[in-house]
C-alpha cells in the first residue's frame, strides 16, 4: 500500500512537472522574442550543420476522445544537416534541411508510468528567411519509432510503436551560431498492427530546444 501511494505522488509531481515545463516553453518564447540588439540571427548560410539539445512534453489520447488521458516528456539531441539553400523567392524562399534525433529519456507519466528510447531518423524541416521581428518560423515533418519497458498503450499492444509527427515553430537568438527554437507539433504514435490491439496515442506535443550552428 505504502509502494502505491509513493507512486501516486510521483506521478502527482511529474504531472506539476510538465504543468511548469509547458508554462516554461511560452516564457521562454516571449523572453527569447525580446531579446536586445546584440543578438544575432544567424543566416541560412551559417547554418550548413545544425546541433540542439532539446526537451518535449505532450498530451493526448489514447482509447478515449480526451486530450488530457494520457502525457509523455522526451528529451535527446537532434543534429541537422541543410540540404538546399535559399529556394525560392519572396516570402516563400527559405531552406531546406534534413535531421535526425535521438531521445534516451521517453517517459509516461499518465494513465500508468512507462519508460522507453526513441529514434526520429527522418526529419525533413523547411526554414523560412521570413522574420517577425527577430523570430524565424519553420515547418516540419518528422518520423520514427519508440521501444519502450511495457506495451504502449496497454493492452495487447507491443512495445515498439512507429512514431509520426508534424508542426513548426520559431527560432528564437540567443548570440552569433547559436539559438532557441519553441514549437508545437502532432503527434501519433501507434504499432502498425505488430500487436493484437493497435490502440493510438494522438497529441499535442510542445517542444524547446538550443542550438549550435556550424
Amino acid at each position: 500500500m505504502r509502494a502505491f501511494t509513493n507512486l501516486q505522488h510521483l506521478r502527482l509531481l511529474l504531472m506539476r512537472v510538465f504543468g511548469r515545463f509547458s508554462t516554461a516553453v511560452i516564457v521562454a518564447a516571449i523572453f527569447f522574442l525580446q531579446c536586445d540588439a546584440v543578438c544575432q540571427e544567424p543566416s541560412s548560410d551559417d547554418r550548413n550543420w545544425d546541433f540542439s539539445i532539446w526537451a518535449t512534453g505532450a498530451t493526448g489520447e489514447e482509447n478515449t476522445n480526451s486530450l488530457s488521458e494520457a502525457q509523455l516528456v522526451s528529451a535527446g539531441v537532434f543534429v541537422g544537416k541543410t540540404i538546399k539553400h535559399d529556394v525560392g523567392s519572396g516570402w516563400r524562399r527559405g531552406y531546406f534541411e534534413y535531421a535526425a534525433s535521438l531521445s534516451p529519456v521517453f517517459l509516461q507519466l499518465g494513465p500508468r508510468s512507462l519508460h522507453g528510447i526513441e529514434f526520429d531518423p527522418v526529419i525533413l524541416r523547411w526554414n523560412s528567411n521570413l522574420r517577425f521581428g527577430r523570430a524565424a518560423p519553420y515547418i516540419e515533418l518528422a518520423g520514427g519509432g519508440v521501444q519502450t519497458n511495457r506495451n504502449f498503450p496497454a493492452g495487447d499492444t507491443s512495445d515498439f510503436n512507429f512514431t509520426v509527427r508534424g508542426g513548426g515553430g520559431v527560432y528564437l537568438p540567443a548570440k552569433s551560431n547559436r539559438g532557441w527554437d519553441a514549437g508545437v507539433r502532432w503527434t501519433h504514435i501507434s504499432n502498425a498492427n505488430l500487436g493484437t490491439q493497435n490502440p493510438e496515442f494522438n497529441g499535442v506535443e510542445i517542444r524547446l530546444a538550443y542550438h549550435w550552428y556550424r
